[in-house]
């Protein structure tokens, strides 16, 4: 697992949901975006670079982004939601 992804879970139908870092390592505050890797699995995926961000949060520690993100991160329903809400689904 990449350093700046702090949480990753498959969808049953192969996107990958995750939790990435977007400030540097060990900077505090810690920032970091909930995002859907639909690209994950595929051939593609090794094309490099990141999706669009669905939700930001910012906390002192890993553990607070986490937390903040991690209940809409493991609900298939919010991330749909928040997909249809940035347009992309």
């Amino acid at each position: 697992m990449s350093d700046d992804i702090l949480y990753r879970r498959k969808m049953i139908h192969g996107p990958e949901v995750r939790i990435r870092r977007t400030s540097p390592a060990g900077a505090a505050p810690v920032v970091a975006v909930l995002d859907v890797d639909r690209r994950a699995g595929t051939p593609r995926e090794k094309d490099g670079g990141t999706p669009p961000p669905l939700k930001q949060a910012q906390g002192q520690t890993e553990a607070d982004v986490i937390a903040a993100l991690k209940k809409e991160a493991d609900d298939d329903r919010a991330i749909a939601g928040l997909m249809r809400s940035k347009g992309q689904r």
